[in-house]
């Protein structure tokens, strides 16, 4: 899709008119569950064999390294416990994402890694308890950052889509546009490229779902042009996709499809009341409508999601209680 037709589809979305949103969200409880670091955020959420696996970045600042990777553990949301750090000497570890294999035996980390020279390409370890991680291995090419995997239900692959910020030049310095691939892959390590995603205006942070009906839909940040985000869809095998733009920015995006069909989204947004906050929207295929702000401001959001007995379990990081950025859960009622 051309930049030009871009905008002309955001033009006509905020000409047309969007229906009210009927679904409700109730904030159940929220609860500071780490603040030990300088800063702590970039989170996510798993449930793998009958617990919470909540893991997030922890260093000095947002944006200075080295940063390591904490994990935590919780039976039902409610008490959380220390269970482990990773580190890989002298890199900046960020954006720790969380999956459980198709055969549900093994937990799989992707994170970006920032050298110290400021090169960057994506790493993932495994663990079959959540205790013992393999050593780090590197994924694609140099100046690669493959944000979030997941598993298409219809193969057992694993997809995700990589961006790069200096895809011509090789870096140091950020290009005009960044380019944007999906990839694949049967077990994690080995990838192959998948599609090309032409989404204009430097595409970041992506995540991409497969729905119960086989369509592939994500979700994509924008750090140029007017920094809308932009939502997509695609059908197997999923190499030409459809885009249009959404009515708000998004940070850290991150969606669920719940049992019965519907789409949680959840990102760094701006809603009822002034700044940014972590907002919960309802998704389709026509855009995001926000559902409910849980408490949060300022540095903010990369939530993780979980469905578990009835209720949304988010995790993410926020520095709105005393200007220090800090993990959080909540729990929040779909009805």
């Amino acid at each position: 899709m051309t930049a030009r037709l871009f905008h002309a589809a955001f033009l006509f979305l905020i000409l047309a008119a969007w229906p009210a949103t009927a679904q409700q969200a109730e904030v159940i409880a929220t609860q500071k569950i780490w603040d030990k670091s300088n800063h702590q955020g970039y989170t996510d959420l798993v449930r793998f064999q009958n617990l919470f696996y909540c893991c997030f970045r922890e260093a000095e600042s947002p944006t200075k390294g080295p940063g390591t990777i904490r994990m935590m553990l919780s039976a039902s949301g409610d008490t959380w416990v220390e269970h482990v750090t990773l580190n890989e000497s002298g890199v900046d570890l960020r954006d720790p994402k969380l999956i459980v294999t198709p055969d549900g035996k093994r937990l799989y980390l992707l994170c970006a890694g920032i050298a110290a020279d400021g090169g960057r390409q994506s790493r993932y370890c495994t663990s079959l308890d959540g205790k013992v991680w393999t050593p780090f291995q590197k994924l694609l090419a140099k100046g690669d950052t493959l944000w979030r995997v997941t598993i298409n239900p219809a193969d057992n692959r694993f997809f995700g889509v990589s961006y790069n910020i200096h895809p011509n030049s090789g870096g140091p310095a950020p290009e005009k546009e960044y380019s944007l691939k999906g990839y694949a892959s049967t077990d994690g390590s080995v990838w192959q490229l998948a599609s090309l995603l032409n989404v204009p205006g430097q595409p970041t942070e992506t995540t991409v779902r497969f729905l119960k009906d086989g369509t592939a839909m994500a979700l994509v940040n924008r750090e140029g042009g007017n920094r809308l985000g932009a939502l997509g869809t695609a059908k197997a095998p999923f190499r030409e996709w459809t885009w249009m733009p959404l009515k708000q920015p998004i940070g850290g995006p991150n969606f669920i499809e719940l049992p019965d069909g519907r789409l949680i989204a959840g990102s760094r947004g701006f809603g009822v009341t002034p700044g940014p906050h972590m907002v919960l929207y309802r998704m389709s295929s026509a855009g995001l409508d926000p559902l409910v702000e849980l408490p949060s401001s300022g540095d903010c959001s990369h939530p993780g999601l979980s469905w578990h007995d009835g209720m949304l379990h988010v995790i993410y990081y926020s520095s709105h209680e005393d200007g220090k950025a800090a993990i959080y859960h909540a729990k929040v009622r779909v009805n």
